[in-house]
């Protein structure tokens, strides 16, 4: 990877899921606008919060694919980030904006 750019590697959502009331919600109902979690699995020189490993969370409209391997990683910006989270932190919490 280059400059800031950022690979990650999108976690599958399952086929259903299930509200906290336990409804259970099909496949066929999209969110829109909805944050996904994926890992990071390449970056850029530049870039300073992220390491191969992280769990990250952003937006995957708009992004580009690429096909490495016959798997599917989007690249993005760094900054194109809204949140990680690593094991450890210096603040305690495990979660980082």
């Amino acid at each position: 990877m280059l400059h800031d750019r950022v690979m990650i590697k999108v976690e599958q959502e399952p086929e259903e899921r299930r509200s906290s009331a336990g409804i259970v919600i099909p496949a066929t109902v999209k969110m829109a606008n909805r944050l996904v979690w994926g890992e990071v699995c390449g970056v850029g020189a530049n870039a300073r919060s992220v390491k191969v490993g992280d769990k990250v969370l952003f937006n995957p409209e708009d992004q580009y694919e690429v096909e490495v391997h016959g798997q599917t990683y989007l690249v993005m910006r760094e900054r194109d980030l809204h949140a990680v989270a690593t094991q450890t932190t210096e603040h305690g919490t495990g979660l980082y904006l």
